[in-house]
């Protein structure tokens, strides 16, 4: 029984400790492989993944003025919130820098651009029609010239292409207080002979993923009505390609605190994905698009470059929202970020606000936290009488397992009792770990910028780990303290076994978010003096 009862008190003592990514794979938290294709060719569009068949809606085309192509220029869309560059040439985007998000955690760094310089080499949302670039093989002209757009205005800009007896008309409209791009194509069919055209939106992004944050990975993520949210951001599955045809709400490339999105209006569209020289493609594609002659099909997609932050996010159409995702402690996550950012509009401080979130915890537990000190209390005061029990039915196993149990009754005694907080509070942890990971608000967010008396750069982004460790070698010396502090049950081996925790949770937190370290750190100092006050009281 002793030996049985030391293995029920380990394991659920260290179930916080070495057990999370068995149970986050076990409750379905991580994300499931989706099935793979090859995706050929140079570009993530030209894979012959199956894609839906769509019904066409003709309307008769308008008047076609003669077309006239242009040469190549750029054109700038200039609002509070980002600046974007297109080409003229389809329509291709160069670049899309987000005005309020450094790339880095430096004072000179630059700004955040959703695309880059290796992405924008392969024309991101360039059309396809047909399998051809419509970027490369057609002309193109450009109705429209830069817009600074102001809070509440609106703008537009409209490219108009050529390709192989189609005329293709891409209407871009903006607007100043959101993150969000829709695109109207209408696809005229200028020749004789009926049409059946495949379309495909593309998207090409380089890495999203911030220096120091090995918990920050760039991925591909869609979503369906049937199968919700799914990712995927294995580097080689991706460099074999992916596919999807499932109809998509929305594709795109994100990280914990960007995503570069394609929400199409009609969700009939197949996804296909590619890692491809450092670069993530997608393009979701509709095929069969029926065409008669003098006739225009006409479809409809919101595309999205931004933060992940919920009021945009709900802006944006075909619950796009779903991208800002806790995995399976979302509901207590969403309330513990909540209370945070209350806290920080008080004291302008996310370090600050995460101690008095720690703080009105550990009220919340008090209680439970006093029974369990009580019941190591219990269990100390017991240990004489199960030893004699040992000593007595030393021959016979079951006997004493009985006399044990009747003794744990007769006094209201819960074994393992000690441990209750610590693993009721398991689902906190992991809801604060996934707030304090995936909230962009807590991007770059600052605790305490300096090394104390130095110039070195400490706590300045609570979303990295610490980079001189010193929180959470801190954080283990608390709760080897704590350790020592609490009731001792008698049993040796136990005893030593509770005393490796600590060396085990420095370990596992050197590269945790500081944050959540900080989170630990002060639950543990709140919990050490808790036992003080009942030591006094005793």
């Amino acid at each position: 029984m002793d030996k049985n009862r030391v293995i029920i008190t380990v394991v659920l003592c260290l179930v916080v400790t070495v057990g999370w990514n068995y149970i986050a794979e076990y409750m379905g938290w991580l994300p499931q492989p989706v099935q793979q294709t090859a995706v050929e060719g140079t570009a993530a569009a030209d894979s012959n993944a199956p894609a839906q068949v769509q019904q066409a809606q003709n309307t008769p085309a308008p008047t076609l003025p003669v077309f006239k192509a242009e040469n190549g220029r750029t054109v700038t869309v200039d609002t509070p919130l980002y600046t974007a560059v297109f080409h003229s040439n389809g329509g291709v985007l160069q670049s899309f820098v987000l005005k309020n998000y450094k790339a880095e955690n430096t004072p000179d760094s630059p700004m955040v651009d959703l695309i880059g310089k290796p992405a924008s080499a392969f024309a991101p949302l360039g059309l396809l029609i047909d399998g051809e670039r419509t970027w490369e093989q057609a002309a193109w002209s450009l109705k429209g010239s830069d817009l600074t757009l102001e809070n509440g205005k609106n703008g537009m800009l409209v490219f108009v292409g050529e390709v192989a007896g189609l005329r293709v008309e891409r209407e871009f409209s903006f607007t100043a207080d959101n993150y969000t791009i829709t695109e109207k194509t209408n696809i005229i069919n200028a020749g004789e002979n009926p049409r059946n055209v495949r379309l495909d939106y593309t998207l090409d992004t380089d890495s999203m993923t911030d220096a120091g944050n090995p918990y920050n990975k760039t991925r591909v993520a869609w979503f369906t009505d049937t199968e919700g949210l799914d990712t995927e951001d294995d580097a080689e599955t991706l460099g074999n390609g992916i596919s999807n045809t499932l109809p998509m709400m929305w594709a795109g490339v994100e990280s914990n605190y960007f995503i570069a999105a394609i929400a199409p209006k009609s969700a009939d569209l197949a996804l296909k994905a590619k890692y491809q020289s450092g670069v993530y493609r997608i393009a979701l594609e509709k095929d069969n698009i029926g065409i008669a002659p003098g006739n225009m099909s006409s479809a409809t997609a919101t595309y999205y470059f931004g933060p992940k932050i919920s009021k945009y996010l709900a802006a944006a159409p075909n619950t796009l929202s779903a991208a800002e995702d806790y995995g399976f402690f979302t509901v207590l996550a969403v309330p513990m970020l909540k209370m945070i950012n209350f806290f920080e509009q008080y004291v302008g401080n996310y370090g600050v606000a995460i101690i008095l979130l720690t703080i009105l915890i550990k009220i919340a537990f008090w209680p439970l936290s006093r029974k369990s000190y009580k019941s190591m209390e219990a269990m100390k005061k017991l240990q004489p009488m199960m030893q004699k029990i040992r000593e007595k039915y030393a021959d016979d196993r079951e006997k004493q397992n009985q006399e044990v149990m009747a003794l744990y009754k007769t006094y209201k005694v819960n074994p393992v009792g000690g441990c209750l907080p610590m693993v009721i509070q398991i689902p906190v942890f992991f809801g604060l770990y996934q707030a304090l990971l995936n909230a962009i608000q807590l991007r770059h967010a600052s605790f305490i910028d300096y090394l104390p008396f130095t110039n070195m750069p400490w706590l300045s982004d609570l979303s990295a780990p610490d980079p001189y460790y010193i929180t959470p070698i801190v954080m283990g010396a608390t709760m080897l303290l704590q350790q020592l502090l609490s009731p001792s049950t008698g049993d040796p081996t136990q005893r030593k076994m509770m005393l490796i925790m600590p060396v085990v949770f420095t370990f596992m937190f050197l590269n945790f978010p500081a944050g959540l370290v900080v989170y630990w750190l002060v639950n543990n100092v709140l919990s050490i003096f808790q036992q003080w006050l009942m030591l006094r009281k005793a």
